[in-house]
């Protein structure tokens, strides 16, 4: 079957990262893509193999978005300016791309994922924590420990978590850098 004029691998990619901002990223498939472009879903498979290529894909392109924001806003940072700043870029992104944000914690296989901008993300994660002067083990420890608290507190953040007590989440959200800060900054020896 001949692709269908004016559909890329690269557009319905995008389209998928729209429709699971719109609806969720567990909802984005084939089938609704193709209701989104009016066609039949076979007209898809020639450029995506099935929905999970396609939260593949989606994946893919949130974790290259998010690798780019996150060097756009480390350079020329350091030590607490670069700790705020890439826990914004996460904070930023999940609150304008829900879907993509999810797609962005999707299980790649080990292959894909090794290829992926996760790869960046790992690696100006630990250039942001050389300011801290943490040695292996505590170095992955230390990249652990952001990306939970990072990833959580938005979770919790966009699902409602926080919206029903005082004080306001802005003031908390500062408060978590402040201490993930201090911490970092005293990091406790191994036992």
């Amino acid at each position: 079957m001949a692709p269908r004029v004016g559909l890329t691998t690269e557009r319905l990619t995008r389209a998928g990262a729209e429709l699971a901002d719109e609806v969720g990223f567990e909802q984005v498939t084939v089938s609704e893509l193709a209701r989104r472009f009016d066609v039949k879903v076979a007209s898809l498979y020639s450029h995506v193999k099935n929905s999970h290529d396609l939260k593949t894909r989606i994946a893919l392109l949130a974790l290259e978005e998010l690798a780019d924001r996150a060097a756009d806003a480390l350079a020329g940072r350091a030590g607490k300016d670069a700790l705020v700043a890439l826990a914004n870029v996460y904070r930023d992104y999940a609150r304008e791309h829900p879907g993509r944000y999810a797609a962005a914690q999707f299980r790649l296989d080990p292959e894909t994922a090794a290829a992926s901008a996760g790869v960046r993300h790992a690696r100006m994660t630990r250039a942001l924590l050389r300011g801290y002067d943490l040695d292996e083990p505590d170095q992955t420890h230390a990249v652990r420990l952001l990306g939970s608290v990072f990833h959580g507190y938005v979770s919790i953040e966009m699902g409602g978590g926080f919206s029903h007590s005082a004080p306001d989440t802005e003031e908390t959200w500062s408060r978590v850098l402040d201490a993930l800060d201090a911490l970092l900054r005293t990091w406790p020896p191994a036992p």
